[in-house]
C-alpha cells in the first residue's frame, strides 16, 4: 500500500481520497489548515487527517517526508509552495492547476528531481488534453484543434445561467489571466472572455469563450505543426457578456476578493451539474481533408452510495488516473511529464480513467 498526501480538504481533495482509499492500494493523508473542512470528511481506515498551514514551507515538507506522491487540490496561488516541499521531501508530485505561471515553474523544479513532476492532471488542462492528443496523432498534417470544456449546471436560475461547482480563485483567475493560443501557425496570446461563439449539443445552445489555462502545455508541443489551437469554457448563453461587465467595467479584475465574496454568497452551489468536453480535430490524411469529433457528457452521480458532482467526478478521476499509472510503471517515474504524453487507450482502461466512460465515449468520423 503506497502512501499518499493529499493537500486540500474541499470538494475535489475529499473526492481524490475517497477514490484512492476505496481502492484499497493507498493509505493517504489529507493536510489543510482548516480543522472544520477536515472534521467533515467522510471516515475512512484509510484516510487520516492533519491540521496543517500549507503556506509554512518547513512544516509541509517534513511532513511529505516518506509519502510516495503529493496530490495537490489546494489553490492556484499555493501551487508552487507544495511543488518545492513534494521535491525537498523527495515525493512525485502531482496538481490540478490551470495557473500557466505555476506550471511553468514546476517544470523548473522538475527538471533535475529525482521523481516525476506531473501537473495539470484534472478536466481541462488534463483529460482534454490527452484527448485532443491522441485525436491529433491520427493526422498526416494537421489543420484546427478546437478544446472545448464546461461544468454548469443542469438547471441555471440566475442572470448568469450558472452555479458554484469548481474553486472561485480558480474561475476567476481563468477569467482574468492571458490566454494561450496557435493562431495561423504562431503561437500568441489572446484575451480571456474574448471571441465569444455559439454552438448547440442536443438541442441545447451554449456559447464559449477564450480562458487562461486549459490548454495545458499543448500549444508549446503542437506549435509549429497545427495551423490553429485554442481553447474554450463552455458557458450558457450571456454569461461572458455580464462577467465582462463585472470584471472590466466595475473593475472587479483588480479586486478579485470582492468579487470572489460576492459569487460566494449570490451563486448557489449544485450537485446537479453537468461536464461537458468537445474537442473537433481537423486536418489532411492520405491528401483529403477530414475531421475528427470527441464528445462526452459526464453527469453526476453515486460513487460509494453517495451522489457526487460530475465536476468532483472527473477532476479527481483524473489524477486519480495518473497517479495509478505511474505508480503502475506506464509513466517515466523521473522529470516532467506532459499530459500529452499519456496515452488514451491506457487512461480509459484504468479503474479511474472508466469514470469517464459512465455516459459512454462519442469518437466520430465527420
Amino acid at each position: 500500500m503506497r502512501d499518499i498526501a493529499i493537500i486540500g480538504a474541499g470538494h475535489i481533495g475529499a473526492m481524490i481520497a475517497e477514490m484512492l482509499s476505496g481502492s484499497g492500494d493507498y493509505a493517504v493523508e489529507i493536510f489543510d489548515r482548516s480543522a472544520e473542512q477536515l472534521a467533515a470528511l467522510k471516515p475512512h481506515p484509510a484516510v487520516k487527517t492533519r491540521v496543517l498551514d500549507i503556506a509554512v514551507a518547513d512544516g509541509l515538507r517534513e511532513a511529505l517526508v516518506g509519502k510516495y506522491a503529493v496530490l495537490s487540490a489546494a489553490p492556484f496561488h499555493l501551487t508552487t509552495k507544495v511543488a518545492e516541499a513534494a521535491k525537498a521531501a523527495g515525493a512525485h508530485y502531482l496538481d490540478l492547476t490551470e495557473d500557466v505561471a505555476s506550471t511553468k515553474r514546476v517544470m523548473q523544479l522538475a527538471e533535475d528531481a529525482t521523481t516525476a513532476f506531473i501537473p495539470q492532471c484534472g478536466l481541462a488542462p488534463g483529460f482534454i488534453t490527452i484527448i485532443a492528443s491522441a485525436l491529433a496523432k491520427g493526422f498526416d498534417e494537421l489543420v484546427d484543434v478546437r478544446m472545448r470544456v464546461g461544468a454548469l449546471p443542469r438547471f441555471p436560475a440566475n442572470a448568469l445561467n450558472y452555479n458554484l461547482t469548481w474553486s472561485t480563485d480558480g474561475v476567476i483567475n481563468e477569467y482574468c489571466e492571458p490566454c494561450e493560443a496557435v493562431v495561423n501557425g504562431r503561437l500568441c496570446e489572446t484575451t480571456a472572455l474574448e471571441e465569444c461563439e455559439e454552438f448547440a449539443l442536443d438541442g441545447v445552445t451554449y456559447e464559449a469563450f477564450n480562458t487562461s489555462g486549459g490548454l495545458g502545455t499543448l500549444a508549446e508541443t503542437l506549435a509549429g505543426k497545427v495551423r490553429n489551437l485554442n481553447y474554450r469554457t463552455i458557458r450558457y448563453p450571456g454569461h461572458a457578456a455580464i462577467m465582462k461587465a463585472l470584471l472590466n467595467d466595475l473593475g472587479l479584475r483588480h479586486r478579485r476578493e470582492i468579487l470572489k465574496d460576492i459569487m460566494e454568497k449570490a451563486l448557489p452551489t449544485t450537485m446537479q451539474d453537468v461536464v461537458i468536453i468537445f474537442v473537433t480535430v481537423s486536418g489532411f490524411r492520405s491528401g483529403q481533408l477530414v475531421q475528427e469529433t470527441y464528445v462526452n457528457k459526464v453527469y453526476a452521480a453515486p460513487v460509494a452510495g453517495e451522489l457526487r458532482s460530475a465536476i468532483q467526478i472527473t477532476t479527481a478521476a483524473g489524477i486519480c488516473t495518473v497517479l495509478d499509472m505511474l505508480a503502475s510503471g506506464e509513466l517515466p517515474q523521473v522529470g516532467f511529464i506532459k499530459q500529452e504524453e499519456i496515452a488514451l487507450d491506457r487512461f480509459l482502461a484504468n479503474r479511474f480513467g472508466r469514470y469517464y466512460a459512465q455516459d459512454g465515449q462519442a469518437l466520430a468520423a465527420a
